[in-house]
């Protein structure tokens, strides 16, 4: 099988006007498309996407959201784009089509097939005219068109029937003026990059959550982990709510917090108050796009200790992975030092090394993840070379990751 049938994914959320994650690009980059010259390049995309659906599932990757993917003009014009999942994937035109007679019957072909056509980076052009009503989408991107200029382009926009998508929306002022302006999708590092989200003062209910997860690590009798729950009256409706939702397995009524305490298990448990750290600080609560991104995170990091030599044979490593990757963004969401983190809740010495200063073989994982995260696929990859993984191994973990995500919503 050559290099570029194998690939990385990056996954961005696409909010609504609740905030709220509704969809994710995808983006696909394969280990040797990073360095090598691929001469076939809309040949290789398809390899590239049509395996990594096919071997993994879409709902695995998507958690039952679209995908919206770049597609060329080649590709676009191709047969084998027809095998995509006309129900689960948005077809993203890139911005240097050509609009030809051929293309526009192609487009109405693909539409009256149940696919869904987004025009990406878009400035509205006249030559667009013959395609403005096979559209469902078109994203119009910030850096190109700045906020303060958009406002006569939105108009001409507005006369026809798709949706609008801000995209690359970097602060909470373009969103704000975005929402005014009635665009009804938005995308960007403002909502997924953790160096520009909002701190907030840990409130009581996160403080509540904070607590329980060190009786979880101090592996707490059952009682002192009901009692913690009782306090709190939002987290054991959470609680309820999630033992509801998961899945777990069982129709029984819920009669007690200790009865849900026990389906849901120790393990989940702890995973459970992790992520409800960053949905307690936002009334978003499963659906902020940080609990989104932290929940991935932890995935990924627990899936690559489970496989790496150094690591795969230590019973805790692959929780204490996990929990690496989630509280390595507790400090963007709250007014609180990554020290006091450290501190507060008697973390081993490997994720005290690996949160404070990306050290040790979880700090090097964990550096790989953020870059992932990104979308950094030249910085990430050699170092998860260095790390000893396989293209293979990596896109399971990434997978595996977003089905556990999906698992929770």
């Amino acid at each position: 099988m050559e290099d570029f049938d194998k690939c990385l994914i990056g996954r961005q959320p696409i909010l609504d006007r609740r905030e709220q994650v509704c969809a994710y690009e995808l983006l696909f980059r394969s280990p040797g498309a990073l360095t090598a010259r691929i001469d076939d390049h809309s040949r290789a995309t398809a390899r590239v996407i049509l395996n990594t659906l096919s071997g993994f599932g879409v709902q695995e990757i998507l958690g039952g959201q679209r995908g919206f993917i770049n597609v060329e003009q080649d590709l676009l014009m191709s047969e084998s784009l027809e095998l995509l999942p006309r129900d689960a994937v948005g077809i993203e035109l890139l911005e240097d089509l050509h609009v030809t007679p051929e293309l526009v019957e192609r487009c109405r072909y693909l539409k009256e097939k149940g696919f869904y056509l987004i025009l990406d980076d878009h400035q509205f052009e006249p030559r667009f005219t013959p395609l403005y009503p096979l559209i469902d989408l078109v994203k119009v991107d910030l850096f190109l068109t700045p906020v303060a200029q958009l406002a006569p382009m939105v108009r001409q926009l507005r006369a026809y029937p798709f949706k609008l998508l801000a995209e690359k929306v970097e602060t909470r002022d373009e969103f704000k003026q975005c929402f005014d302006m009635g665009f009804d999708l938005f995308q960007g590092y403002y909502f997924a990059k953790p160096s520009i989200m909002e701190k907030q003062r840990i409130d009581g209910s996160a403080t509540a959550l904070l607590k329980m997860l060190n009786l979880l690590m101090e592996d707490a009798e059952i009682e002192e982990l009901e009692d913690c729950l009782k306090h709190c009256p939002g987290m054991t409706y959470s609680l309820l709510l999630l033992v509801n939702s998961v899945g777990m397995g069982t129709r029984k009524k819920i009669t007690s917090v200790r009865h849900a305490m026990n389906l849901i298990g120790r393990r989940q448990l702890k995973r459970w108050v992790q992520l409800a750290l960053f949905a307690s600080a936002d009334e978003r609560g499963l659906e902020n796009p940080m609990v989104d991104m932290a929940a991935v995170r932890g995935g990924m990091m627990e899936q690559l200790a489970r496989i790496h030599p150094q690591t795969r044979k230590i019973p805790e490593i692959a929780d204490q992975a996990f929990m690496a990757g989630i509280l390595s963004l507790l400090e963007w969401i709250y007014a609180v030092s990554m020290e006091t983190v450290v501190k507060d809740l008697n973390l081993s010495d490997e994720v005290a090394e690996a949160l404070l200063q990306r050290n040790g073989i979880l700090g090097k994982m964990l550096l790989c993840v953020e870059a992932m995260e990104q979308m950094d696929f030249k910085g990430a990859w050699p170092q998860l070379e260095a790390l000893g993984f396989t293209p293979d191994q990596v896109l399971d973990a990434q997978c595996k990751s977003y089905m556990w995500k999906s698992g929770m919503g």
